[in-house]
């Protein structure tokens, strides 16, 4: 928890509108939950640098998702998927004993296109969340 409030303050001190901290945040949030696995730290660059928005704020946004974090998020974005989707049956009987790279991949190919719209979806909504969160959290700060 520590970590987190200290997170929060060095977002806070940046000396930017709020509003611009704020979008720099949930750019990054987005980014971080997208279904963009390996490049998020290069995509949330290149949208900071493209929007001129801080850099070191977005990255912190992006890095929500993190080794801890990253099994429950994408897991809770493909249930959501699946939901939005109306899908059932969509966990494959797996022989792990015998599994393989490729059959791993072709075992979890009906999750894909669930966790791709899950993730978005989730994404999307924290993102307004968190520039809400954000954004109040500034206005109060430098008030």
């Amino acid at each position: 928890m520590h970590r987190f409030k200290a997170g929060i303050r060095q977002i806070l001190s940046v000396n930017e509108p709020p509003a611009r901290v704020a979008t720099a945040f949930a750019v990054g949030v987005f980014i971080g939950m997208s279904p963009f696995l390996g490049i998020h730290t290069v995509l949330g660059l290149a949208l900071a640098w493209q929007f001129k928005l801080n850099k070191f704020v977005t990255l912190i946004g992006v890095y929500v998702t993190n080794p801890w974090t990253i099994v429950p998020i994408y897991s809770f974005g493909t249930w959501v998927g699946v939901r939005v989707m109306g899908l059932d049956n969509v966990i494959p009987a797996i022989d792990w004993s015998h599994i393989t790279f490729l059959g791993f991949f072709e075992n979890f190919r009906p999750l894909l296109i669930p966790f791709l719209v899950g993730s978005l979806l989730v994404g999307s909504i924290a993102a307004v969340i968190s520039y809400m969160t954000i954004y109040r959290l500034a206005r109060k700060n430098r008030g």
